[in-house]
């Protein structure tokens, strides 16, 4: 089992900056992905930002040049900073952590809000 805790939600202007940071715990699998993915009443679930142990990171297109992740892995935490916010990303973020190598683990932290007001 694998609990993850999440911090950093809020409200910024549009133009400012969130920092979101996720915590895991528990039996991790050696090998993983962890990173942050949000969701909106109107759109299914997306890929924000993603980084494995080896440090290949995946970003979803309109925060290419704006967001960055990263992680530490003695500490199993993974840090999503967001620059030039837009109102559009606007959304419930949720922290995950995904396996690959061997038995396949996926989990999901609570969520957190982020607004971004124009």
């Amino acid at each position: 089992q694998v609990q993850l805790v999440e911090s950093g939600g809020g409200s910024v202007q549009a133009g400012g900056s969130l920092r979101l940071s996720c915590a895991a715990s528990g039996e991790i699998p050696r090998f993983n992905v962890m990173g942050w993915y949000r969701q909106t009443p109107e759109k299914q679930r997306e890929l924000v930002g993603t980084i494995s142990t080896g440090n290949v990171t995946n970003y979803v297109d309109g925060g290419k040049g704006r967001f960055a992740i990263s992680r530490d892995n003695a500490k199993n935490t993974v840090t999503l900073q967001m620059n030039s916010l837009r109102p559009e990303d606007t959304a419930v973020y949720y922290c995950n952590l995904k396996s690959y190598g061997g038995i396949y683990v996926n989990y999901w932290g609570q969520g957190t809000q982020v607004t971004v007001s124009s």
